[in-house]
């Protein structure tokens, strides 16, 4: 288990913080006083990685930012791990602080906590960001700073040489920001195999493929949920209640909590190069979705039927109307058959009648509405509707619709190369 740090004037009793008190993990675990101009801190959690010193290379090598930076890395592992993994974890660990003791540079410092033998039942990703992200928060309120920045990060990232830089000089020139996810691309070269950057290029075509079909919907929040993407100011982490312990899926729901807030943005400025590799550590995401493309030879990739879309735009648009109708069955009875079978499904119009009942305007009705009717229940909609009524098609077919959708012009894109160098550009511009 961690053992707290000495670093005695950081405990929550001496903070004074309700979160630090009632929700963090306990703490403080870094022993070291964090230097009065820090305003960014990273946390990256790392399990049996083999890669986490180039992470470290490529936040090293970044250009300094106006601020002092802090990178906490948390090794971590299951009470029930494997011999073989604790041994690599320990292995870590000291080739981590032998790398730190030979990059030590003015702005920028290194930390490593040893999350060893956290519960079984709690061991996992989430867990290694909260342990993280909640000793950022902790640093923070030690120098009163309320809105500090803390980033999430990967041991298996890199990230574009200004990454720094971009991150703070957007929250200084936003100061509204809430959170804010930081533009991607994954690699499409390298040493791995030929057949893994075959199957990130389909897979990146799917993720930007939803998040802009999300967007044609008109439904309001419309960002990518890639955890290493994220960053949030301290103090709206704590507002939100800090990151969940999930072992997979922790940012998609942590940002769940978020976007309901409003002032979220995407900073567009640097980039995250998240890992390609094939992985089957967590039953979905960019890993597993590899390792299956692998497994099925490169065949045909499929994704959610445009049509899905489409039906979604109806309610979207229709949303407002829910609050002024008093006979809300009756546009209900307007929708698309998909969706008409599916708010049945989640009980709509108890949860419509209860958001109702409790909204004093149709601004916060709308508000209120989608705080329910969130990025998760969407999915959902978007399952039901491929798994009752639209069949997933050709990935390269659904992008052309798309692209046709949101263009003033008519094309039609042959190559899935290309077809994602569109939708990075659509990315990229908003």
């Amino acid at each position: 288990m961690i053992q707290p740090g000495i670093f005695q004037d950081l405990h929550p009793d001496k903070l004074q913080n309700l979160y630090l008190q009632r929700y963090a993990w306990p703490g403080p675990i870094i022993a070291e006083e964090p230097k009065i101009n820090t305003k960014l801190i990273i946390v990256i959690p790392c399990f049996n990685e083999p890669s986490v010193l180039e992470s470290l290379e490529s936040l090293y090598n970044c250009e300094a930012p106006k601020c002092d930076v802090e990178v906490i890395i948390v090794v971590n592992h299951a009470e029930n791990e494997t011999k073989e993994i604790k041994r690599y974890n320990q292995y870590t660990i000291q080739i981590i602080n032998e790398w730190i003791l030979n990059h030590r540079i003015e702005h920028l410092s290194f930390f490593v906590i040893k999350g060893f033998d956290l519960p079984e039942k709690q061991a996992g990703v989430g867990l290694a960001r909260k342990i993280g992200m909640d000793e950022a928060v902790r640093r923070f309120e030690f120098l009163n700073i309320k809105k500090g920045i803390i980033a999430c990060f990967d041991a298996d990232c890199h990230c574009s040489s200004n990454y720094l830089k971009a991150v703070y000089q957007f929250y200084q020139t936003t100061p509204e920001t809430n959170a804010a996810l930081v533009y991607f691309e994954h690699p499409l070269e390298g040493n791995l195999d030929n057949g893994v950057y075959d199957g990130i290029i389909n897979y990146e075509l799917h993720l930007r493929y939803y998040k802009n079909a999300l967007q044609f919907a008109k439904f309001p929040y419309c960002f990518h949920t890639i955890g290493s993407c994220i960053t949030i100011t301290s103090e709206v982490y704590q507002k939100q209640g800090g990151m969940n312990k999930r072992k997979a899926g922790e940012d998609f729901y942590f940002l769940q909590k978020i976007f309901p807030l409003g002032n979220i943005s995407t900073i567009n400025s640097g980039a995250v190069f998240p890992s390609p590799r094939p992985s089957n550590r967590v039953p979905f995401g960019t890993g597993k979705a590899i390792n299956d493309f692998l497994e099925n030879e490169g065949t045909s990739y499929a994704t959610y039927n445009p049509k899905t879309f489409n039906d979604l735009r109806i309610l979207v648009d229709k949303v407002s109307k829910l609050y002024w109708k008093k006979n809300s069955e009756s546009i209900i009875n307007e929708l698309p058959l998909s969706i008409q079978e599916y708010l049945s499904k989640i009980h709509f119009l108890s949860h419509l009648s209860k958001i109702k009942k409790n909204s004093t305007s149709e601004s916060h009705f709308i508000k209120s509405f989608y705080r329910w009717f969130n990025g998760f229940i969407v999915l959902k909609y978007v399952h039901y509707a491929r798994d009752n009524y639209y069949k997933d098609i050709n990935i390269l077919e659904a992008v052309n619709w798309l692209l046709n959708e949101i263009s003033t012009h008519k094309l039609y894109v042959k190559d899935k190369r290309k077809a994602l160098m569109c939708l990075r550009d659509v990315d990229r511009s908003q």
